[in-house]
């Protein structure tokens, strides 16, 4: 007789004591619970995960919950039309997970207002049933000792849960999000798991960590607008911070206002594929700024990660190639439309989808415009155009052959090409976080006008500084609004989340 193979004992289930949701009618107390429960869940995993590698003992395996918040509505309620956030589209069960208290408290808050005066219901709140990973359950800037865990029996992921790409994904964004029968309608445009992925995303590209990101966020393709950028925060920090608490570098390095030099954090020894640089105020509403370097990829990669922490408003900031002969280099482009020939979104938001020019952010970036300058009018016209800005996906376009992207981008009237706007733009629309598109002509390809060596050099000195002068007054002006009035309710599609 044979013997059947030997098949060892699956590990032993622990996890921890679930807790009875609670209803509430209070935004401040559903938060506070919310942080409770997240705390207890972290707490309990971190614990057990110090217990294994300590002991080595992989006998049981571990789990904690997400925790959720959930409504449920019996009408049609009448809502503030005004507002693009804070109400479901109709009766029935909403529900989403939720992460980081600690970072969302002030975003929950808010959102959770609204629902209340909105619908007048009460918010549940309790646990999920969507295990936490314990990628996700380990501390910001946590360091595991590899050969601990390379000791063990098993490996980690037969002990703890891990990442579910197949749960982490943006269906609810997209708009192809179908529930299973019983399952909850979502009320967040993201998941729990898909912020954590992001945010862990996030301190990897940009070498800060998200709590430091503000409100509105630059954008650019170059490194001279963050060097700029650099000098004027650190001048500001010096001179009391003119609004600003503190000023935040690549390693988490912190200047307070009024101080002269940085009092925490450590410079990487390399900059990472995304520096990120922020003027940070209390409340959040100051300015965050990425050099995302060259390229659609690049483009989408951070605007999908920095979407998870729902900015008011995101805006690039780069050089382009004039496409008109009457265009001096120097001169601005403001985009209000855009040919997407960039291809990394087409399988999330085809072509043929419009993204419309937002009237708070066009004006706001107009205004900045002829404030740095001191024109306006008629006299603006001559060193801005509006028009369509093309992005396309191949930085070297200029050696095919002419006759076809030219008549195809003069069939569009596009009056700028570059290779990030309108990436930014369209996810932009498609996270619903508000966008716009401020450029500076560097060359004219197409008229035989690239710089030389020394007019570069002039070039950037002269346009950088105050083409960043008016991309900060364009977000100091935004911040000043009622964000509720900035997110517009251009975005809204047929079917919305409640949370903005």
């Amino acid at each position: 007789m044979s013997q059947l193979p030997h098949r060892p004992t699956p590990p032993h289930l622990v996890m921890q004591t679930p807790e009875p949701g609670r209803l509430f009618e209070e935004a401040g107390a559903a938060v506070a619970e919310l942080a409770r429960l997240y705390d207890g869940s972290v707490g309990f995993l971190r614990e057990r995960f110090d217990a294994v590698l300590g002991s080595g003992d992989t006998t049981h395996r571990y789990r904690a919950f997400y925790p959720e918040v959930s409504i449920q509505t019996m009408g049609h309620a009448r809502v503030d039309s005004r507002l693009s956030f804070g109400f479901v589209p109709g009766p029935g069960h909403y529900a989403t997970t939720i992460t980081r208290p600690d970072l969302f408290g002030s975003y929950l808050r808010e959102q959770f207002e609204q629902l209340l005066r909105n619908h007048g219901r009460p918010i549940h709140v309790g646990p999920s049933k969507t295990p936490i990973p314990l990628h996700f359950a380990l501390p910001e800037g946590s360091h595991v000792d590899g050969a601990r865990a390379e000791r063990l029996d098993k490996p980690l992921r037969d002990v703890f849960d891990v990442p579910d790409l197949a749960a982490t994904d943006d269906r609810i964004v997209n708009g192809n999000f179908e529930p299973q029968p019983g399952e909850a309608m979502p009320l967040a445009p993201f998941t729990a798991q898909r912020v954590d992925y992001s945010l862990l995303r996030l301190t990897h590209y940009t070498a800060t960590s998200p709590r430091h990101f503000q409100n509105f966020v630059l954008f650019t393709n170059y490194q001279f607008y963050v060097d700029e950028f650099c000098i004027l925060a650190r001048q500001m920090m010096s001179e009391g911070g003119r609004g600003y608490e503190s000023f935040v570098e690549p390693g988490n390095v912190v200047t307070r206002s009024g101080a002269q030099a940085p009092e925490s954090g450590v410079a990487p020894p390399r900059l990472p594929q995304m520096p990120a640089y922020h003027l940070t105020k209390p409340d959040g509403s100051g300015i965050t700024m990425v050099n995302i370097g060259v390229g659609p990829s690049n483009a989408k990669t951070i605007t999908d990660h920095v979407a998870v922490l729902r900015p008011h408003a995101w805006l690039m900031l780069g050089h382009c190639a004039g496409l008109r002969n009457t265009q001096a280099l120097g001169d601005y482009v403001l985009a209000h439309a855009y040919v997407r020939e960039d291809h990394v979104l087409d399988a999330d938001l085809p072509v043929w989808v419009p993204i419309p020019p937002l009237a708070e952010v066009q004006v706001a970036l107009e205004k900045a415009v002829a404030d740095v300058t001191g024109l306006s009018g008629y006299d603006l016209k001559r060193i801005m155009r509006t028009g369509t800005v093309a992005t396309i996906d191949n930085r070297n376009w200029e050696l095919r052959d002419q006759k076809e992207p030219v008549e195809r981008l003069s069939k569009s009237r596009a009056i700028a090409l570059d290779m990030e706007s309108a990436t930014i733009a369209a996810n932009g629309y498609r996270f619903r976080v508000p966008y716009g598109t401020l450029l500076c002509v560097s060359d004219k390809p197409l008229h035989g006008e690239l710089k030389l060596p020394g007019m570069a050099t002039e070039f950037y000195k002269r346009q950088v500084a105050q083409h960043l002068e008016i991309g900060m007054r364009t977000m100091e002006s935004l911040a000043e609004m009622p964000h509720e009035t900035l997110h517009s309710r251009k975005l809204r599609s047929f079917f919305e989340t409640a949370f903005q």
